[in-house]
């Protein structure tokens, strides 16, 4: 490996987490104007380039590649938290079932207490004293309670049931109409999991709605999901993860290269197309080629296109004016670069910087050679 490609490497490894590590690898040769490359996630060298006499292509390959995912026990795993109910042979002094008074405006309440899972994911019980139940079913705990009180109580029996969910965290964050965080009391998937937001508002934009998981964006689209009933994105939730959803009202392009005002361009109400991006970050007075426009386009979580646009075509009256989509990213090389090596030796920088807007699919993995 050369050294130039080692610093490459290295960079790529260090990018922000809201870049998508994807599996697989994909060698581009330099792409000619009017080409078009679909990146599905898990793509490797068998993506299909698409040639088209003009500037603009628009022809789209959708592959969703499901998920390998074991279908979850039904049963509860307890974790810390947990508030759990525990009757011993109906005995109070054994058991965790007393309930304490509170006072609120409206008078004398009864709150349960039962035994909550510690940090540890042990109880602390009277007479009985630490219990590990931490990773175990219902059934499971029941089982080992059993055998402790066993210890003390002839022929006992032991009644378990969680009267607090409090350790498998689901967070609803963005346009739900009620976001927060909820904690699951069964195996959910995805729909279940949107579900309990009440929906979404209608500034709510799906295209870049993502599962966030150990950091890491999941490779689902639940546009598709949403919109279209594709149930191959609905997959099981596991506990600590994010469903976010972002607004519509803040809308962007990201123009860099060879322009003066490289970062992004906001999207105006009517839309905007490439000439009006490029004019509006300002071509430097020298040293750019417009033959080899580069655009970097998230369709989804899940999909993405690489293209070429010759916009000395568009300027020349040949082609029609590209329409750009909320966070297409656009480089303007200067003259002499040719290939996407070079591109990305030049944006690099000015995609960490504005990691934080970027659509969920970019992935600067899929644009080295």
């Amino acid at each position: 490996m050369t050294r130039n490609k080692l610093i490459i490497f290295t960079v790529l490894f260090l990018l922000p987490i809201t870049f998508i590590m994807l599996t697989g690898c994909a060698t581009y040769r330099d792409m000619t104007p009017g080409t078009v490359k679909n990146i599905p996630i898990g793509e490797s060298t068998a993506a299909s380039v698409i040639k088209a006499p003009s500037a603009i292509v628009t022809e789209e390959t959708v592959t969703v590649l499901p998920l390998n995912e074991h279908v979850p026990s039904p049963e509860y795993t307890i974790g810390p938290g947990d508030v759990l109910f525990i009757n011993v042979s109906g005995k109070p002094e054994f058991s965790s079932m007393a309930t304490t008074s509170n006072y609120s405006e409206l008078g004398k309440v009864q709150a349960p207490s039962g035994s909550r899972v510690d940090g540890n994911g042990k109880i602390h019980m009277p007479y009985l004293g630490e219990i590990q139940v931490g990773g175990l079913t219902l059934t499971q705990a029941q089982k080992r309670i059993l055998e402790v009180a066993k210890k003390y109580i002839n022929d006992p029996w032991v009644v378990v049931e969680v009267g607090e969910y409090k350790s498998h965290p689901l967070y609803l964050l963005g346009q739900f109409r009620n976001s927060g965080t909820f904690y699951m009391d069964r195996p959910l998937n995805l729909l279940q999991g949107i579900a309990l937001g009440n929906g979404y508002d209608s500034t709510a934009d799906l295209t870049s709605a993502r599962l966030i998981r150990d950091k890491k964006t999941v490779p689902v689209d639940i546009n598709d999901l949403l919109t279209k009933g594709d149930q191959r994105h609905n997959v099981w939730l596991k506990p600590d993860d994010t469903i976010y959803i972002p607004d519509n009202k803040n809308m962007f392009v990201f123009v860099f290269g060879a322009v003066k005002k490289g970062g992004p361009v906001v999207i105006p109400p009517g839309g905007l197309t490439l000439p009006q991006a490029i004019a509006t970050a300002e071509l430097r007075d020298t040293g750019h080629d417009f033959r080899y426009i580069r655009i970097i386009r998230s369709l989804s979580t899940t999909r993405g296109e690489l293209m070429v646009i010759d916009f000395d075509k568009i300027l020349r009256g040949e082609a029609m004016p590209l329409i750009l989509q909320q966070g297409d990213i656009v480089f303007v090389p200067k003259s002499g670069f040719g290939n996407w090596n070079d591109a990305i030796n030049e944006i690099l920088p000015s995609l960490q910087a504005f990691s934080a807007l970027l659509q969920p699919f970019v992935s600067i993995k899929y644009l080295r050679q």
